[in-house]
């Protein structure tokens, strides 16, 4: 793909973060619990579900700044949550099934708009949103933990 399109790895970040807030979403309603979104560790786990890999800090920080700045998602406190264009955009999305639905959307993101420059300091994306590397060390701990208890 050329520079300045949406990648495979952007996709993969979006279709991860509607897994792990739907996920979230569920357990918490089950629960009687607030709605708070999914964590950066739940969105680990849903990377490595659909890729049997996670991203590392760079791939995810650089998703996430274009997808926040589409206005895709939101994120506050280190909490995801799918934004109202990012679910029109899941919702509207031709149904391909779960394996494929990661080339599916990057057709769909493509089909979206140009993101902006994560590293634009003009751009709705910029600076804004950063992932410190102990921030990101915390999600990859807390999710291999759960991977331990077999969570």
């Amino acid at each position: 793909m050329a520079a300045g399109r949406w990648q495979w790895n952007d996709a993969w970040i979006f279709v991860s973060a509607v897994i792990a807030e739907r996920l979230e979403r569920d357990r918490a309603m089950h629960a009687a619990l607030p709605v708070t979104g999914a964590s950066l560790a739940d969105l680990l786990a849903a990377a490595d579900f659909l890729n049997h890999s996670i991203p590392d800090r760079a791939e995810l920080e650089d998703s996430m700044r274009k997808l926040v700045g589409a206005g895709l998602l939101e994120v506050d406190d280190d909490f995801v949550e799918v934004a109202p264009a990012g679910e029109q955009l899941w919702r509207t999305r031709p149904f391909s099934g779960l394996s494929s639905a990661v080339l599916t959307l990057q057709t769909q993101l493509n089909r979206f708009g140009e993101p902006t420059d994560p590293t634009d300091p003009a751009g709705p994306g910029g600076p804004d949103w950063s992932l410190d590397e102990e921030t990101y060390a915390a999600a990859v701990r807390e999710y291999s933990l759960r991977l331990a208890d077999g969570r």
